[in-house]
């Protein structure tokens, strides 16, 4: 599978599409004009090994709702990432049976890699 979880605004998730010079075949998801499943949620977390992972902490309700205050749990964490696209940490790639989440100059540099050994 080869797919590209990603927010069309985000300027971050922009750059990194040509940052990472995606392949073809990878397919794109704008997580805001179609958003995620629970089937597509739950491939995510069988290959990060929690939600808690692809829980964006950064997101502006986080804040607001006081969820930062609460302790969440892996039912918590799914139940606000399918709630809200901006839960979902972006932007998250799946290549070959490995996920990249997240725009840290690490991940980049890893999927990157995954991407070009080819």
């Amino acid at each position: 599978m080869k797919k590209f979880y990603y927010l069309k605004t985000c300027n971050t998730c922009t750059r990194l599409i040509n940052e990472l010079e995606l392949p073809n075949d990878v397919v794109m998801q704008d997580i805001k004009s179609d958003p995620l499943t629970v089937k597509q949620l739950e491939a995510m977390h069988e290959l990060s090994g929690s939600y808690e992972a692809l829980f964006s902490k950064r997101a502006k309700l986080y804040k607001e709702m006081g969820l930062k205050d609460q302790a969440l749990s892996e039912k918590d964490f799914k139940h606000y990432i399918l709630e809200h696209y901006t839960f979902l940490k972006r932007p998250v790639f799946i290549y070959k049976q490995r996920i990249f989440i997240g725009n840290s100059k690490k991940t980049v540099e890893a999927a990157k890699q995954a991407i070009h050994e080819e």
